[in-house]
Order: C-alpha cells, then structure tokens, then sequence
C-alpha cells in the first residue's frame, strides 16, 4: 500500500498526527488513546499496515 493512501485511510478513520520521529511519523488515535508509528517509505508492506491498523483499534483496509 502506499504511504500517502495509508495516510488517508488513518485519517478518515478518526486518526491524526501526533509527532515526526527520525525514520517514522506518529499516528495518535484519539478516541482510543493509542498510537503507532508509520514509516516513511513510499511502498508500506501489507502485514505492517495490518498491524499499525490493529495498533490503533481500526478496521483493516
């Protein structure tokens, strides 16, 4: 999946932008309380959106 897709699904699903890390961006959903890490590659692996998906108590796309 591509990042900025990834990107715009977190965000329609109630996720923001919480802070930049060295290699990765930090992904806060508010509702739930928890975060996760996306990385900062154009091509992000399945499974990893899997689990940044699960991380952050939202439906898998």
């Amino acid at each position: 999946m591509k990042r900025r897709d990834l990107i715009r699904y977190l965000e329609t699903h109630g996720c923001g932008f919480l802070r930049e890390g060295g290699n990765h961006t930090v992904y806060v959903n508010r509702t739930t309380k928890k975060t996760s890490t996306v990385p900062r590659h154009k091509e992000i692996n399945d499974f990893l959106v899997n689990k940044i998906c699960k991380d952050l108590g939202i439906p898998k796309p």
